[in-house]
């Protein structure tokens, strides 16, 4: 179990709230301004949409970590995304997002909101968890192995999945 080196409160995301409204939306900017995110912060659009569409998404959920520092700030946010394997013929949970703000990084906040997830996402019925991360991205590759997470592959010699994306606009 990941034990962050400060208090933090771990919470499952209430898009109808308001406060974790706010809170996702400013992490994920954050996020989006971050190299590791793009560099360009998100656009007007998606800062107004984003929460809507994914309370529209009974496959999507959230999960915020608060700094208990005598208040409520926000520190790093995990967004996710259900999908099916067709080869187990069960649920499996996409990672979209791990934010965690720079000040927080290295302090156990990732690892311990990825032990939410995967709480929920096995009492989702999940057969596994997926996520992207880039190659450059070794703080991040480093928690996620110590979690257990490793390279997809299905025949060493077919070697490593790569993700790809094509833009539809």
């Amino acid at each position: 179990m990941t034990t962050p080196d400060y208090p933090i409160r771990i919470c499952r995301v209430d898009y109808a709230n308001p406060a974790h409204a706010g809170a996702l939306v400013s992490l994920l900017d954050a996020y989006a301004h971050d190299p590791m995110g793009g560099g360009a912060g998100l656009s007007d659009y998606a800062k107004t949409h984003v929460v809507a569409g994914l309370a529209a998404r009974a496959q999507a959920f959230s999960v915020l970590a608060f700094a208990q520092d005598g208040g409520q700030t926000p520190v790093g946010l995990v967004n996710c995304i259900e999908g099916f394997s067709t080869f187990a013929a069960k649920p499996l949970v996409n990672v979209h997002d791990v934010i965690v703000l720079p000040d927080w990084r290295g302090r156990g906040v990732a690892g311990a909101m990825l032990e939410a997830v995967i709480q929920m996402a096995r009492e989702r019925g999940a057969c596994k968890l997926t996520l992207e991360v880039l190659s450059g991205n070794q703080k991040a590759l480093r928690t996620y192995a110590k979690l257990g997470f490793d390279a997809y592959q299905l025949d060493p010699e077919a070697g490593t999945a790569q993700f790809l994306q094509l833009w539809l606009n």
